[in-house]
Formats: C-alpha cells, structure tokens, sequence
C-alpha cells in the first residue's frame, strides 16, 4: 500500500488553545485525508495539551498519530522523533501555534511535483502582530536555488521538504541547542536541495505571535543562546561553499539579521562582563565571513556595526544601537556630510578624532534616493520640451549641478546636455518633517534632436532619458518619466518630421513597466506604417470623374503635403494627389481626390506615400462604373483594369470611334 503524500509533523509543548486550530487546519486541507498524516509530538506538556491531543485522535482516527514523551527542553527532539516515524514522500514541519491555509499543502505538493523541487517555502501571514519574512515572497518561483534568491532569510523549517533528501543526507535537528536549531537544519536542506520552489501566490502559512509571548524565539533571551547556533551556521557555510559571490550572499544574511538581532534585542540587556564576553565571541564568529569586497552589499549602518564589533569597541557599539533605536522611532531621514562627491550619514563618531573610523563606514552614497516629478513631456517637430523638478534625497540644493542626459540603449552613446534651474519653494516640506528643503530642484529643457549630438543630429536608436540630478558636488543619475503630472501623457506619440527628403521617424514614449521615457529615433518600436490605414476607393459623389480615396494616419504629426497618393504609369509618367485632413475628424481621417481627367493614357499603379514610407493601394472596386469625359472634344474614359487581383489599377485611354460604333450597330 502507497503511504500518504505529506507527513505534518507538529512538536507539542503546552500549546493550548491554539494547538486545535493548527491540526484542523492540516485535517481541512484540500489535498485529502487520504493523501496525509499528522504525526504529533507531545514533548511533556503540562498544560491541556495531552488531553486536547487525545480528544483530536478520537476525531481523526486515521490521520492522526498522537506520541507522548517527557520533556526534552526544545523543538529539536519531537521534530526528529517525528521524522523517524513519517512515511509521506514529503514532511512538512508545522509548530503546533501556527495553522494552514486550506490549499497550502496541495498548491505546495503540485509545485514540487511540476518542478521537480525537493524544497517549498509557501507563503506566510504574521498573526498578533508577529512580523513574517517577506523578501522571498515577491512572486512564484517554480524552480531556484539559495544562492540566486532570498530564500536563505526564512530558515525556520516551516517548508514542504522531500523526505528521501532528509533521509539521503541524514539530516536532523540538532538537539544540543534550545533556539538556533531550525538553521542548521534548514540551511543544510538547503544547501543540498535539488531545486527549491517558492509558492508566494496563495497564504500557506499564518505565523502566531502567542498572546502570553510564549513562543521559544520570544521566550528564550540572550546573547549567549545565540552565540551557540552562529559559529556552527558559520562553519556550515565554510565547509560547503567556495569563497565568492555565493559565500558572500548567505554570510550577508548572518553579518545583519543576526548580528543586528543579537546586539539590539539581548546584548545591550546585559551586564557589563557578559557584554564583553559576547563581543568577543561574535567578533571571532563573523570574523570568516566578512571581508572588504562585501562593503558593497551592505548599508553603511551594518558596515559600522561589524567594523566596532570586530574591533570590540563596546562602548561606541552600545551608544550605535541606542541611536538606531532612536532613529528607527522617527520620521527624519539622518543627515548627511557632502564631501568629495560622496555623502556620508551623520552617525555617532563621524569623524570624531578620538575614535577613528573609515568614512567607509558611514558612506550612504549608494542608498540615498532619488525623487523626481515631470510636469512637461511633450514633443514638437524636432523639438522636445520637458520640466519637472529632481532632487537627491537628504542632500539639499545648493550648488546645483543638474543635466539631462540621452542614452542610446544598445551602444550606451551619450549626449549631456544643459537644463535651465528653477525655483522649487516649499519641496521637501512633506517629507522628514521638513528637515530638508529642495528650493531649486526645478528644471527646464529644450532638445532638438537635429543638433542634440553635439551639434549633429541624433542618430538612430533608443535614446532613454535620465536626469544626473547634482548639487553639493554629488551626482545621481535617475531614468525620468515614472513619476508625473496627471496632464502628462505617456502613451506613444509617433511624428514623422523634417522635409522632403529628409523626413525621420521619432517617437517619445514611456517603457514599460517602469513608465520612464524614451525617444525612438528609427522606428526600432514605433513602426509609422502601423499609422496609415486605407479606406475606400470611389468616384467623388460632386465630381464623377474624380477618384475619392480615403483613409487614417494616427501619427501626432506630419508635414503638410507630405502625405500623397502617388499615381505611376509603366512608361514612367508619375503624378502625385495630397492627402486632406477631413474637418473635425479627431481620428485622422483624411481623403484624397484624383481628377482622373488630368492623367496621360496608360495602366495606372498607386500608392499612399509618405515621403519614405508607402503603402499599396487598394484594387479598385470591380463594380466601379467607367468615368467617361470629353478632351479636346474627343471621348475618353477611365476604368478598373480587369483581373488586376489585388493592385490598384486603373486604365485611362481615348475611346476608339470605330469600335465604339461597332459596338452599338451589334
């Protein structure tokens, strides 16, 4: 007989009133009883658990495995004992506070199963104000691994795993350490997972902070518990991953969540000696990991904080932590120095001679933000117009420096170019309390895309826009657009522009999904054709020897008497018809009247042209009525030329008397 899909294996201890909603949620899962087991483990409860225990196997005789021990101190010894007993092809660890979407485990299993994964974090909800990992969660993801995502910032082991994965390495909670435990575990699974999979679509997993805080990471206090599982995460990831940019993601994980955990949540609570003693302790467990070629993935907060443990500064460490509690409580952005062109926050001990720490340490360059609004985007023949305001978050406009900058995406070509400054009165009030103000953020630009390259035109690509927003000496460059006036369109607008010969394509549009504007010099997106349409063809109602050809052009603009019909007569003899705008069509309509009088005798091919571009037009209607005038007080006429299939052509000649006489006498 095939054992069940999913093995649940919950620990147990006094987890009353919430354990009998987590084993409901597991008997109401979609996936079917018959494809589970719940085993529990009840780690010497001495609250009302055993009995709670016992009334749920009488309701869930064949899904539910009820196993009593004396307590073992910890989560580790239930959880393995557990695992020795399932039988699922997958286990999934539920701690008995916390409960399960109805579909969790089906939409997990489906996800495992398709990609062949033998890791599946599903999502979760914090409950009572317990705050869940999110980082992971962005999207699904069928198949990754712990290097090329978040993955590794959740290691609690509430995941689908693989069971024959756990059993081919052995892997087992370690039941020396009371908090820590699920880390190792987890982090192990990770490292040898074929493939893991993130569910992020569907709420799997809602996260319970207890109402008495007796959850073991909320109830367990101390540096020093902490410190027992760190060295040995440390020393996992030495052993299984080659120094380089993997080692670096995972350490980066460690040298912040936990170090800032640790310091800020237990070692500040602490007496002087245990301070001191675990300083020492956490300076030699992150001393592996850390190295300058990670500055670079680590805000400047983190970088100070390592650079005072490592070198066990406690004093100036303690005072760090309190003013990071203080800041994170407020509003107000921290301040910044602007110096050299790099902005460094105004931490404790910036520059302070009696305590030297590398500007590395405070160096936010990187992390400040970028603000930006446009208020005019509009383009004009060869001309663009844009306004709007831009400024560097926290460092005020003084000494403004702002440019324009056209980059053409596949060549990286570029071309800087000069803004008019404007006044900004009152910008930044709203923001930090208004700490910082931003009166001349404002600017104004005029490009011409016929001397825009230094003094050449632009050639042809896809020129994306961005602001090098500059004051103080310090430079960031934003892509423009995202952000915008309501009046400020961002729908393609295609023009054909310039004269005669020379007429270009050029289109101001905004990418998507970002919304950042682009010109399109060459129709590389923006194709002009797709603007021109045909209508119908017919004699004029007011002029019966006149064609009447209509049609659209949704282009923004063209030149006047650029849009024709062409008209070409195979002896070479050619004439050219301007198109006419139909009054009060806000669509583009147009029509086009060809005095059929005027042309030579021949066949007569066409096209709509507009200066390069040309679209073929239509095959006359075959039940076109033959246009018939007198020139020079002889008969002629014009009329579709038969089985001309899908061309345009018109026959126009002089009528043969003789045969025309013929014709009738018959």
């Amino acid at each position: 007989m095939a054992g069940p899909t999913v093995s649940v294996i919950i620990a147990a201890y006094n987890a009353m009133p919430y354990l009998t909603r987590c084993i409901t949620s597991v008997a109401e899962q979609t996936i079917g009883l018959d494809n589970l087991e719940v085993i529990v483990v009840n780690d010497g409860s001495t609250d009302g658990t055993a009995a709670e225990l016992d009334r749920l196997s009488s309701l869930y005789p064949k899904l539910l495995r009820v196993v009593h021990q004396t307590n073992s101190g910890g989560p580790s010894a239930p959880r393995n004992a557990g695992l020795e007993l399932a039988g699922g092809t997958f286990v999934f660890f539920l701690d008995a506070d916390d409960h399960l979407g109805p579909e969790a485990l089906e939409r997990m299993v489906r996800m495992a199963e398709d990609n062949g994964t033998d890791i599946v974090l599903g999502k979760m909800v914090g409950v009572g104000g317990r705050g869940a990992p999110t980082s992971m969660f962005k999207r699904n993801q069928p198949r990754t691994d712990v290097f090329s995502s978040r993955v590794y910032w959740t290691l609690n082991p509430m995941k689908l795993f693989r069971r024959e994965l756990l059993e081919r390495h052995r892997l087992r909670f370690p039941t020396d350490l009371a908090i820590g435990e699920d880390q190792l575990f987890v982090g192990a699974a990770y490292l040898h997972a074929s493939g893991i999979s993130v569910v992020a679509d569907y709420d799997c997993l809602f996260w319970v902070l207890r109402e008495d805080e007796g959850n073991i990471t909320h109830r367990l206090k101390g540096s020093e518990r902490r410190l027992r599982f760190l060295p040995r995460m440390v020393d996992l990831i030495l052993e299984n991953v080659p120094p380089g940019p993997d080692r670096d993601h995972l350490a980066h994980r460690h040298l912040t969540v936990e170090v800032q955990q640790l310091l800020a949540g237990h070692l500040v609570f602490e007496p002087r000696e245990t301070q001191e003693k675990m300083l020492g302790q956490l300076a030699q467990a992150i001393g592996p990991l850390w190295h300058d070629g990670m500055n670079d993935r680590l805000s400047a907060m983190a970088r100070l904080r390592l650079h005072l443990v490592r070198n066990r500064m406690l004093d100036q460490l303690l005072e760090v932590v309190g003013f990071e509690k203080q800041i994170a409580g407020s509003n107000v952005a921290t301040p910044v120095l602007v110096d050299g062109g790099r902005a460094l926050a105004r931490y404790p001990f910036l520059r302070d001679p009696a305590h030297p720490i590398p500007d590395s340490c405070y160096d936010v360059t990187s992390q400040l933000g970028t603000r930006h609004h446009i208020t005019r985007a509009e383009l004009h023949g060869t001309t663009l117009h844009l306004a709007g305001h831009g400024y560097v978050h926290r460092v005020e406009t003084r000494k403004v420096t702002t440019e324009l900058i056209l980059r053409e995406r596949d060549s990286k070509a570029e071309y800087r170019l000069p803004v008019t400054h404007t006044a900004t009165p009152g910008l930044g009030a709203e923001e930090d309390d208004g700490r910082f103000t931003y009166d001349l953020a404002g600017f104004e630009a005029t490009v011409d895309i016929t001397t825009a390259a230094d003094g050449e035109p632009l050639p042809e690509g896809l020129w994306d826009i961005s602001l090098a927003i500059g004051a103080q000496g310090l430079s960031k460059e934003v892509r423009i657009g995202s952000k915008r006036a309501e009046d400020v369109s961002g729908k393609a607008n295609t023009q054909v522009v310039g004269a005669d010969e020379e007429l270009r394509a050029v289109t101001l549009y905004t990418t998507k999904p970002h919304g950042n504007f682009t010109l399109d010099l060459g129709e590389l997106k923006h194709e002009v054709l797709r603007h021109l349409s045909l209508g119908d063809i017919r004699w004029a109602a007011d002029a019966p020897t006149e064609l009447e050809i209509t049609g659209r052009c949704t282009l923004a603009a063209y030149p006047d008497g650029a849009l024709v019909v062409e008209l070409a007569e195979g002896e070479g003899g050619s004439s050219a018809f301007p198109a006419r705008r139909v009054s009060g069509s806000s669509d583009g309509d147009f029509v086009v009247r060809v005095p059929v009088t005027e042309l030579p005798a021949g066949i007569w091919n066409g096209e709509l042209r507009l200066g390069p571009w040309a679209l073929p037009l239509h095959a006359l209607p075959r039940e076109l009525a033959p246009a018939k005038w007198r020139r020079r007080c002889l008969p002629w006429y014009a009329k579709p030329v038969p089985d001309s299939g899908e061309r345009f052509a018109l026959k126009v000649a002089r009528t043969e008397l003789v045969k025309a006489l013929a014709g009738r006498l018959r």
